[in-house]
């Protein structure tokens, strides 16, 4: 009976009416096939079983109810459960997903900002560099725009030195710039005319001796370029030849115009301007430079022609100073006049400083007692004052204090 009981417990509703409706039936055609052979005799047994037959089917509904009922609450329970945990779970992925949007948006945006600030400073780093590159386009303009200038003046330099016109014109203002910058403007003439009609390129004023000297800026310079672009053996001899012979007679012209006795001095300067064309004569026409030497023609190129001239300011400055020897003196025995009367004033003033101290030392004193006194006077000092300390007449005699009177009755 308890397996039965428990499968009825355990069973589907629907399975328990079935079965019910099928004992029913069952139990009416036993009823109708034994109702004949024992109608009368099972009456009452079939009545008593029909009755037992019905409480037992209203126990097995009660019983079924009571299990559709407890099935329902379960699936009831078993629902909510369910959705309690789907909501808990949707709740859960709801709060993930938005962690994860947020974290995105972090890093979207702190990917986006790193972004801009590389961009920012990749076109920073653009603007410098492009900034930079046209500072240095600028110079670079600049220079060219100074070799192009070089490269003419260079040309000019060129059809300048080809002409001897030209040429000489150059070293004219070439010894005219260092003449100007190394002597005072009264002591120098150029293109001053000489007693023999000669007119000198520049004449120097120097005192006798030496005399006034004259500095010739000429130079014949074909020869030169004839041995710099000489390239045979043959033509560097032929060239070398014709600058010498050109140099004697320029070196002989320069003795024979410049060089007069009693109007000017006993030699006279050669200027040369290129300090190559020097090197190339004491390097390799050494006897060029003796036979000048013999002529009293002393050449010189830029550098030494101002170190000569650096010389003469010397010598003009010591002549000057000869000259002037006689109000030099005269001006040194008035300052030493000065001098002697400045020493005399000082000694007044120290006396007079002497005397203004002693007079400030006494208003000192003066004052010291002032203050003494005042503060006696201040404290009520009347103490008696011994009588060979003070004299007959003085503040301090007794004959001179006043008596205290006592008040009348």
């Amino acid at each position: 009976m308890e397996p039965i009981v428990l499968f009825l417990q355990t069973a589907e509703p629907q399975v328990l009416v079935m079965l019910g409706l099928g004992g029913i039936v069952l139990l009416i055609l036993l009823m109708m096939l034994r109702a004949n052979a024992r109608a009368v005799q099972s009456i009452a047994p079939i009545a008593q079983q029909m009755a037992h037959l019905g409480q037992s089917f209203q126990q097995l509904r009660g019983g079924v109810q009571h299990v559709s009922d407890a099935q329902a609450n379960a699936q009831v329970q078993m629902i909510q459960t369910v959705e309690t945990r789907l909501s808990a779970v949707q709740q859960q992925v709801n709060d993930r997903l938005s962690d994860n949007a947020l974290r995105q948006a972090r890093a979207l945006a702190d990917m986006q900002e790193r972004l801009q600030e590389s961009l920012h400073g990749s076109t920073k780093r653009t603007v410098t560099s492009l900034t930079q590159l046209q500072e240095r386009l600028a110079v670079i303009d600049k220079a060219q725009d100074n070799i192009t200038k070089l490269s003419g003046d260079v040309l000019g330099l060129q059809d300048i030195l080809a002409n001897k016109q030209t040429r000489g014109a150059f070293g004219e203002i070439q010894l005219n710039d260092i003449v100007s910058k190394a002597l005072p403007a009264d002591s120098y003439a150029f293109q001053h005319t000489l007693s023999n009609g000669k007119r000198a390129d520049c004449l120097i004023y120097l005192p006798n001796p030496p005399g006034p000297i004259v500095i010739d800026s000429k130079f014949p310079l074909e020869p030169y370029e004839a041995l710099r672009n000489a390239d045979t053996q043959e033509q560097r001899a032929s060239a070398a030849r014709q600058l010498k012979a050109a140099l004697r007679a320029h070196i002989r012209a320069i003795s024979e115009k410049y060089i007069l006795d009693g109007e000017t001095a006993d030699g006279a300067l050669m200027f040369l301007p290129s300090e190559a064309v020097y090197a190339e004569l004491h390097a390799n026409f050494s006897d060029i430079v003796r036979e000048g030497f013999s002529a009293k023609v002393w050449i010189v190129s830029p550098t030494t022609c101002m170190a000569t001239l650096n010389t003469m300011r010397a010598i003009l400055k010591d002549a000057r100073m000869r000259e002037q020897a006689g109000a030099i003196r005269s001006e040194l025995a008035h300052l030493h006049k000065d001098v002697e009367r400045l020493g005399d004033r000082v000694g007044n003033l120290d006396r007079h400083f002497g005397m203004a101290a002693k007079d400030i030392a006494e208003i000192k004193i003066s004052a010291d007692k002032a203050g003494r006194r005042a503060q006696r006077l201040d404290n009520f000092d009347f103490e008696e004052i011994a009588a060979p300390s003070v004299g007959i007449g003085q503040p301090g005699d007794p004959a001179n204090v006043v008596p205290l009177g006592r008040p009348e009755s």
